[in-house]
């Protein structure tokens, strides 16, 4: 599917249409759980359990390959020691890459459409709390959306109240009672933030600023899907950092904790 047909496309057929194919290609008719891997969080898909099939996004309907590094461009079918089935999206579009809203929740409306009740999103972002050192994990309790765009269209009213499960955080703490919770901001990207920006989200509430997330919350809501939300603090944010800002920094900070990550997430996914 061109990128002119998918704009053309209802969204749900769209979804619809992926979700066919994946389960055509995995032979899994239907999965139970959606996890977007963000910076840092790649390896948890081998922890999770015996995964039994691999696609190429690219060959997905509606999806493409990443254009961030630090991203693999795969989707995943894994079967979980607890017996569900996974579904590994390691090819998440930006809002930034300039392919519109729609193509940013084409993931998670695909996972709804092929059975996932429960959504984990997972990024890596800047921390504005000097405590949350690099390589933090922190539960997203809420967010901003500063991108000045919805994934919703027309008049389609959604509460997002408790949009971040409160139970699945509370089972999260069951792993690691010392997990923090804290508000991410998703701004446009893709350039960071300046000085500036990132004192007027602390002043309006954010504890966390990225340029994922909160766009794929709304359309999971939507969906019907129970959102989880967990950050890995990858550098402090411009004016609270010391150093200038550089990608490089957020690959370096994933990799030096993606090992503990991983276990924390595989640790939660097994309580769901």
């Amino acid at each position: 599917m061109s990128t002119t047909e998918f704009l053309n496309t209802d969204p749900f057929d769209a979804a619809r249409a992926a979700a066919d194919y994946i389960a055509e290609e995995t032979g899994v008719d239907a999965h139970d759980v959606a996890l977007v891997l963000g910076s840092g969080w790649g390896d948890a898909a081998e922890l999770i359990g015996e995964t039994t099939a691999t696609l190429s996004a690219d060959e997905v309907p509606g999806f493409s390959s990443p254009s961030v590094v630090g991203h693999v461009g795969t989707i995943r079918s894994v079967l979980t020691k607890e017996g569900k089935r996974a579904l590994v999206l390691g090819a998440r579009t930006h809002y930034y890459e300039g392919k519109g809203v729609r193509a940013v929740v084409h993931g998670v409306r695909t996972a709804a459409a092929a059975g996932c009740k429960t959504l984990v999103l997972t990024n890596g972002c800047g921390g504005l709390n000097e405590n949350w050192t690099p390589g933090t994990p922190v539960l997203i309790s809420d967010h901003l959306n500063l991108t000045a765009t919805s994934p919703l269209e027309g008049a389609t009213f959604v509460d997002l109240t408790d949009l971040y499960s409160p139970r699945i955080r509370g089972l999260a703490r069951e792993v690691d009672p010392s997990l923090d919770e804290g508000v991410y901001a998703q701004f446009t990207g893709p350039h960071y933030e300046t000085p500036a920006e990132v004192q007027y989200a602390k002043r309006i509430g954010a504890d966390l600023v990225g340029m994922s997330t909160a766009l794929e919350a709304i359309a999971g809501r939507h969906a019907g899907m129970e959102v989880f939300g967990i950050s890995l603090v990858t550098n402090l944010a411009a004016g609270i950092s010391p150093v200038p800002l550089s990608h490089e920094e957020v690959l370096e900070a994933g990799q030096a904790a993606g090992p503990r990550i991983s276990r924390l997430l595989a640790d939660i996914i097994a309580k769901l």
